[in-house]
């Protein structure tokens, strides 16, 4: 009874696509088709991604995080998170990694926030694209306007989830245990 509470989601899924077969089999078969491909790019993507998580637990230290984009940090740790966010391309998924990374290495929420903000709704292949199809008004005024936001929503969540409900490292758990 524990595992089917457990895995209701995937049963209730399994039999929506049953009836999917049962009733509109080209639309089931659509569907399989774009869950293979979104499974073909997971599979292509998330084994660098975690790879390159490794890799910053290892090679940057909390102290350099926690100096760049960590609480106190002000306007230089916003504009380093929305800079981080804005560069890279690829799907948001692979940001949430990244985000709890960052965030175990000390960076502030608000930060995190912006970061994660910024590589879904600003991107500077984005930006240019934008430009050249709806113009650099267009471009310029979404800009600052999804800038503001992000910033202003970083800030909001903040205050409301605050640093003491966050999830402390593994590290201070066993600081405070001994």
């Amino acid at each position: 009874m524990n595992a089917i509470i457990k895995f209701k989601a995937p049963i209730v899924l399994a039999f929506i696509y049953l009836a999917l077969v049962a009733w509109t089999p080209d639309i089931a078969w659509r569907s399989s088709e774009v869950a293979l491909d979104y499974m073909r790019e997971m599979v292509l993507i998330i084994p660098p991604v975690f790879i390159l998580m490794g890799l910053l637990q290892v090679w940057v230290p909390k102290e350099k995080i926690t100096g760049l984009i960590g609480k106190g940090t002000g306007f230089k740790g916003v504009l380093i998170s929305f800079i981080l966010g804005t560069i890279p391309t690829g799907p948001v998924y692979i940001a949430f990694p990244m985000a709890g990374s960052l965030m175990q290495k000390g960076a502030r929420l608000s930060n995190i926030v912006i970061f994660l903000g910024a590589w879904a709704a600003i991107k500077m292949p984005q930006l240019i694209a934008e430009t050249q199809f709806l113009g650099p008004a267009f471009t310029a005024l979404r800009f600052v306007l999804t800038l503001s936001a992000v910033i202003m929503i970083g800030q909001i969540i903040e205050r409301l989830v605050g640093f003491k409900d966050l999830p402390q490292p593994k590290e201070k758990e066993e600081e405070k245990q001994n």
